[in-house]
């Protein structure tokens, strides 16, 4: 059995890979992700508040798919 500190720094690998993918290339930028219709974007002053809803339930629908396909 693996032990599970080993699992979570080989997540944080990944995590910090993709973050530095994502930070640094246009990989996804033709997906729109993050400026769909229904992402709540509010500016008033100096505060501004951005929450992808719609980005999130999208991405939530395609990870679920994909889990269950595994699954069977």
């Amino acid at each position: 059995m693996v032990p599970i500190g080993r699992v979570l720094i080989i997540i944080g690998v990944i995590l910090i890979i993709l973050g530095i993918i994502f930070t640094y290339t246009n990989i996804f930028s033709s997906l729109k992700l993050g400026r769909l219709p229904g992402d709540i974007s509010y500016k008033r002053g100096h505060f501004s508040l951005y929450f992808p809803l719609t980005t999130c339930i999208v991405v939530s629908i395609i990870f679920t798919l994909i889990l269950y396909f595994f699954r069977k």
